[in-house]
């Protein structure tokens, strides 16, 4: 069994202070294994050099911002782990900026000012999240459905399906849901 002592957590801010009070936070809920960076390039080294269980990045930083990081986490062929748990850390926090970081590959999102109910919340929800990732010609990351739709009366779920036929007998791939 993994307990909170036992992960590795990448705090990835260009802020020396958010570092320290995440830092803070993360100890005094028990994790101690815990790196810092404070550009995406620096993180991307640290994550070569040894494995990292979670990474905590910040949306606004120079010169790579966390939206850019979690596509290079995620879509760079020479990623060190592309399935990486990756929870966005904002005080923007619009709709259009929530999806555009679902849409980046992020596993979770926490607004500031933070808290560490929410942050521990957060981590406790994507270090035991079941979902699949799912790899397209525009995304990788996990699957950005939660659950299911119980009125859902088919195979074909998104906006482009409502094109198909409703008694073709094509299913798609996506729609499967495998379990180990």
């Amino acid at each position: 069994m993994t307990t909170l002592n036992d992960i590795h957590v990448l705090v990835v801010d260009d802020n020396k202070q958010m570092r320290f009070l995440v830092r803070c936070l993360l100890r005094a809920g028990g994790i101690s294994k815990i790196t810092e960076a404070a550009t995406g390039a620096e993180a991307f080294e640290i994550m070569r050099a040894r494995p990292v269980d979670l990474i905590i990045v910040d949306w606004k930083m120079a010169p790579v911002d966390g939206l850019a990081f979690t596509h290079m986490v995620r879509r760079n062929q020479d990623s060190p782990n592309p399935y990486i748990p990756i929870l966005m850390l904002t005080a923007h926090t619009e709709a259009s900026r929530v999806t555009a970081a679902r849409d980046a590959g992020v596993s979770g999102f926490v607004r500031k000012p933070i808290s560490a109910r929410l942050l521990f919340d957060r981590i406790s929800n994507v270090l035991t999240d079941t979902r699949m990732f799912v790899r397209t010609e525009g995304f990788f990351g996990p699957d950005r459905r939660f659950g299911q739709d119980p009125h859902y009366a088919g195979p074909l779920r998104r906006e482009s399906d409502k094109n198909e036929t409703k008694h073709s007998n094509a299913l798609d791939v996506d729609d499967l849901r495998w379990s180990a």
